[in-house]
């Protein structure tokens, strides 16, 4: 079926601002999200920083009542939804409301309402445990959640596929658009896990970065000095339409979302592929799903989490699908400032594609200082650059070796 997919609606609550306007003038400022954790007591972590969602007052988008019933996750889903759903206009009483679907998709989904009912259960027993933990923890709770808010009864189910997890669902929700399924959904992501068992599990693992950014600025992705993630949260959902339908209403068309790629490295639960093979046949499926040249593409938002291994991986990917055009290509890691916030970050790095496209102006990669010499693109160090992007790349790689790739066009 010929017809294009497009962007009408976005929204965000994240480190870096709980709107898309002030999120992406923090980003192109190269403001940093990070700041000390201020959940839980850090005093026995070895992590101290990430970078959480600062003021968000759940009681500005829910009864507050209804609010204590969600997790963070699904709190910051329904915000990011509302500032979306608003923009794009959508009005499900001129709607068939079995043909707008929901894919909002959570890495973890409540794992908040999981360690608080632990300790619950612990310290008071079981019949102190909540009666809304069970929806609270579901990953697929934030998705539900947004269908009965608004009405929305077509297809509503959330992916989980690690930090690939954001951009699957809205590669999912642009198959459901092609192929007739629907005729819009309401897709992105939402994770909050600055919490006591998730930083202390990264930190075991060796993914996340311990340096105290007041010392040393981190995340420093694609720099030799890397060391890590830093973890972050919040939520970004994207309103995507049929053309002809957000035509036929007279909405406001932001972009085109044009391809989708998706793949497995097959290679091992936490580290990508040596080569970057996965990632690279990824970005080679969504460019021939979009019908674009390698040599259109005009910008990537890297996956770029400042690890020592995912850096290298997905510049040899980079490199493997456009050859030396690769150097002529501005790449950055915009999670050098909002943090790694797991399912959420893909579907935030590709409204920063739209915002980018819209406004020519490419968001930098803050705090690369120095590069890895087998980081050797064009990584926009340090401040935003203005240029003409009518086509953009959205990376996104996770643990279990998933790799999703997106393609956003200007919209003609």
């Amino acid at each position: 079926m010929h017809n294009k997919v497009v962007i009408t609606g976005m929204g965000t609550i994240n480190p870096l601002g709980l709107s898309v306007e002030d999120s992406w003038e923090n980003a192109i400022n190269g403001i940093s999200g990070i700041g000390p954790i201020t959940s839980f007591d850090t005093e026995e972590y070895n992590i101290k920083y990430a970078c959480e969602v600062k003021g968000f007052t759940p009681g500005n988008y829910l009864d507050i009542r209804e609010a204590r019933r969600r997790d963070r996750h699904q709190l910051f889903a329904s915000a990011a939804a509302q500032e979306a759903i608003n923009q794009s206009g959508l009005d499900i009483n001129e709607e068939d409301p079995g043909r707008i679907g929901v894919i909002v998709s959570s890495a973890i989904g409540g794992l908040k309402a999981i360690a608080d009912n632990m300790d619950i259960l612990r310290d008071k027993g079981p019949r102190r445990v909540s009666p809304f933990v069970v929806p609270m923890l579901m990953s697929n709770g934030a998705a539900g959640l947004i269908s009965i808010d608004n009405n929305f009864k077509g297809p509503s189910f959330s992916v989980a596929s690690a930090c690939a997890s954001g951009a699957d669902g809205l590669g999912i929700a642009w198959s459901l658009i092609k192929t007739g399924v629907i005729d819009a959904a309401i897709s992105g992501g939402s994770d909050a896990v600055v919490t006591e068992v998730a930083v202390a599990a990264f930190d075991r693992l060796g993914a996340v970065s311990r340096s105290n950014p007041e010392e040393k600025p981190t995340p420093r992705p694609f720099d030799i000095s890397r060391d890590g993630f830093v973890i972050g949260e919040g939520a970004a959902i994207i309103v995507l339409e049929r053309e002809d339908r957000a035509i036929k209403r007279g909405a406001n068309i932001l972009a085109e979302l044009a391809g989708y790629g998706s793949t497995a490295d097959a290679f091992h639960i936490t580290a990508p592929s040596e080569d970057g093979v996965g990632g690279s046949k990824a970005i080679k499926i969504a460019l021939g799903s979009a019908q674009i040249n390698p040599d259109e593409v005009d910008y990537i938002n890297a996956h770029g989490t400042a690890t020592q291994l995912n850096d290298i991986a997905e510049t040899k990917g980079i490199k493997s699908v456009f050859g030396d055009f690769a150097y002529n290509i501005p790449v950055s890691s915009t999670k050098s400032m909002t943090g790694h916030m797991m399912g959420t970050t893909a579907a935030l790095e590709a409204l920063f594609c739209v915002k980018a496209i819209r406004e020519n102006v490419i968001p930098p990669t803050i705090n690369l200082q120095e590069p890895d010499p087998e980081c050797d693109l064009d990584y926009v160090p340090v401040v935003a650059r203005e240029k003409k992007i009518n086509t953009a790349v959205s990376n996104a790689f996770g643990f279990g070796g998933h790799n999703a790739v997106l393609v956003v066009k200007e919209y003609q």
